[in-house]
């Protein structure tokens, strides 16, 4: 598989209060141009497209089921992904949430997926952190927001359009 981070991968972030915050209404969530070609060329070359997402906004309070739920079926319609797997957790301890790898653990186990032959594509240290906890190889997706981590995965990228490329050279 290829696991997607989901907030500054396949849609934008939202600043809130100066800091890179997730949408938490269908209203702030804005698909990223790219989703449609990343999550395309990913199962094209033979991967399984899924999403990994921590969502703490949900057990705090902050957004709503519903929104959510509409957000994921509004980024289905654009980019026809395999999975969507939702930590909702604010807790760190959670065994789901990133850094944490239970969320790829089960969609591993649920879609017999083999680990060491996937990859994590994300924007933050959670992700690489996930993905190396769950023995996957990683991506960072270097933007100005992440700056104090740029070359800390297994292959980095500073643009969207390097990471398509990289997606189609994986073909199985």
């Amino acid at each position: 598989a290829i696991f997607f981070d989901r907030d500054g991968i396949l849609n934008e972030v939202v600043i809130r209060e100066g800091v890179v915050a997730s949408p938490r209404t269908p209203d702030e969530f804005l698909i990223a141009r790219e989703a449609s070609a990343l999550v395309c060329a990913a199962q094209t070359s033979g991967y399984l497209a899924i999403v990994v997402t921590n969502q703490p906004d949900l057990s705090r309070g902050l957004m709503k089921q519903e929104d959510l739920d509409c957000m994921h079926s509004l980024l289905m319609q654009a980019a026809p992904l395999d999975d969507i797997e939702v930590a909702g957790s604010g807790d760190n301890g959670e065994r789901r949430r990133k850094p944490n790898p239970g969320m790829l653990f089960d969609a591993a186990e649920k879609h017999a997926i083999s680990l060491p032959d996937s990859w994590i594509i994300g924007d933050s240290i959670k992700d690489i952190h996930a993905g190396e906890n769950a023995g996957v190889k990683t991506i960072l997706l270097e933007t100005p927001y992440n700056f104090h981590v740029h070359g800390k995965a297994d292959k980095n990228f500073s643009s969207p359009g390097q990471l398509l490329e990289f997606i189609r050279s994986l073909s199985q």
